[in-house]
């Protein structure tokens, strides 16, 4: 049986978080966990970036600088005019490094299920027709495919740039549960262990 993989300890708790990993891996999901559990305001950061029928917010960076300008907040690392600034203002950034079958599953069963049950996103916003899929090569699916592989790069550009930014590359959801259990516990608080999935031997 492989070793499990070691999840890097948290001391001390770090008060501005950001959550980075492609379109699908999860950041919004963790990233409201965190807040949750350090007792801390989660922004998304896609609510600040997409106005009515997708057009961007002219308010944008405005309201990413005012943000970050803050004692404390958790945000997902997004958009190329706002990631230096994040990556500068931030104490940590927790990277979801996970496998690119795992996220296009993910990004997959997400959108399909936002699609079908209308669920409205920023500003009105829902996800467009499947159809997309196949005539926008923005879609998210499509932008998860392609993107996958450059996240590395853009980690290693903001460590090298920002060199007390700590980063936490976690490689995948188990030992991101174990991060957060260490992050509770050095915030001081209890959180239920995830239940375990027991497979037909």
């Amino acid at each position: 049986m492989p070793t499990p993989e070691p999840a890097p300890r948290v001391t001390p708790p770090p008060r501005r978080i950001l959550v980075a990993g492609t379109s699908g891996s999860g950041k919004s999901t963790l990233a409201a966990r965190i807040a949750e559990v350090g007792g801390l305001p989660h922004v998304e950061i896609d609510a600040l970036f997409h106005g009515a029928d997708w057009t961007p917010r002219p308010e944008f960076e405005r309201d990413v600088d005012a943000l970050i300008a803050r004692p404390c907040w958790v945000t997902e690392w997004q958009y190329t005019s706002v990631r230096g600034r994040l990556a500068a203002a931030a104490d940590v950034l927790v990277w979801l490094d996970y496998p690119r079958p795992l996220v296009m599953r993910r990004v997959v069963r997400r959108t399909l299920a936002r699609r079908i049950r209308r669920i409205e996103l920023w500003n009105g916003n829902i996800e467009p027709p499947l159809r997309t899929i196949v005539t926008d090569p923005d879609h998210i699916i499509r932008w998860a495919w392609r993107t996958h592989a450059r996240l590395p790069a853009m980690v290693h550009v903001a460590a090298a740039a920002n060199p007390a930014l700590e980063i936490v590359r976690l490689r995948s959801p188990h030992a991101t549960e174990r991060w957060l259990c260490d992050y509770a516990e050095a915030v001081g608080v209890s959180i239920a262990p995830p239940k375990r999935r027991f497979r037909p031997a």
